[in-house]
């Protein structure tokens, strides 16, 4: 007999949403995926990007660095940081997933506190990883029990996921600076982000890791659309952490998948790339926009979560449920999975995702309005 350790995590039942969902496709029912959290409006052309790409390299045939390949880490310095950062802070992993378990194996903290509205897979990984872990409501809610936050991290989502909501970098600063003055360490998670600026301007990150007590854990899986070559990274300023988390990367994959980090470094660094990017990105938000401005037209939008923000995600929560959407072929997440609201109120709404093609979207929404 084989004894087993209980995690006390639960298998997704989102994935379960899923299986249930493609098995009414192949019965030959039309079917809108919305329960998915992936970029589906188009997928990025790498048909001049990949010729650039020698596979017959050592650099792609042999182990690549532990910390990643200095060619990536000079790009996402160069994209993500304008140029400010140390590369020798930058540590590339297999996915955002991957660089938040790395994250979590490796901060020594009372308790990390997640938003009220979350990501499952936050309080799975923290269980996996034998953290303690609380809820916050709000900023101001932080500010207001600051004494509560003390030997705590505090994961910020931005835009959300579920509510896809945006709150102006100007309110996330100084958050954050008011929690770097207290000792309190940020989890910066956003891996939406990337899709909606122009990487060229957007010197967020720039301006974030000028704080002591950040942890960045980025993924190329939404802003890129490469949520199939299982590639992010993490960057902090911390060496002590830093060091550590250089031996917990080494034992969890001893490297990271050569072909995804040249493949990306191509994206980053060439005009080839570069283009693929944008096109990408332009049409994945033009679509994502004419979706939100939809659901907004038809009051399907839950307005009481996006009171003091925007909604600009690739998710969105509206006011329907996962069986209403369901007798119209709509693939949808009950909000109860996201939150700690009352399963009976929560699941009255349902998260959906809204980079899909808009003439899909609107003509499966059509049928139901």
């Amino acid at each position: 007999m084989i004894e087993t350790k209980k995690s006390g995590a639960k298998y997704s039942a989102i994935v379960d949403i899923s299986e249930k969902l493609k098995k009414l496709k192949d019965e030959g029912n039309d079917i809108l995926f919305l329960n998915r959290g992936i970029n589906a409006v188009i997928n990025i052309d790498l048909n001049d990007v990949i010729p650039l790409i020698d596979f017959n390299s050592p650099q792609i045939q042999n182990y690549p660095p532990n910390s990643g390949k200095p060619e990536l880490k000079n790009a996402i310095n160069k994209s993500f940081f304008h140029n400010t950062a140390n590369i020798d802070n930058i540590f590339i992993t297999s996915g955002g997933m991957n660089a938040l378990d790395l994250i979590f194996k490796t901060i020594k903290i009372e308790k990390i506190c997640v938003p009220s509205f979350y990501w499952g897979a936050y309080l799975n990984a923290l269980k996996i990883n034998k953290v303690n872990y609380d809820f916050y409501e709000s900023f101001s809610y932080v500010e207001k029990n600051i004494n509560n936050f003390k030997n705590s991290a505090v994961i910020i989502c931005d835009p959300n996921n579920p509510l896809g909501n945006k709150i102006t970098d100007n309110e996330i600063l100084t958050f954050i600076e008011k929690l770097n003055k207290e000792g309190i360490i940020v989890i910066w998670d956003s891996p939406y982000r990337k899709l909606f600026y122009s990487w060229e301007d957007d010197d967020f990150l720039k301006r974030l890791i000028k704080f002591d007590n950040v942890i960045i854990s980025e993924s190329f899986s939404k802003s890129v659309g490469l949520s199939g070559q299982r590639l992010g990274f993490v960057h902090t300023t911390n060496k002590e952490f830093n060091q550590e988390l250089n031996i917990n990367l080494l034992y969890a994959g001893n490297g990271i998948n050569a072909f995804a980090q040249t493949l990306v470094e191509k994206l980053l660094n060439t005009d080839e790339g570069k283009k693929a990017v944008t096109d990408f990105q332009n049409k994945t938000i033009s679509d994502i926009s004419k979706n939100i401005k939809f659901l907004i037209d038809n009051n399907l939008l839950v307005n009481e979560f996006y009171q003091n923000s925007s909604p600009i995600g690739i998710f969105v929560i509206i006011n329907k449920s996962y069986d209403e959407l369901l007798k119209y072929g709509i693939g949808s997440v009950p909000l109860g999975y996201f939150s700690q609201m009352p399963k009976e109120e929560a699941n009255k709404y349902s998260r959906i995702c809204v980079s899909v093609p808009s003439e899909d979207f609107m003509r499966f929404f059509n049928k139901m309005i």
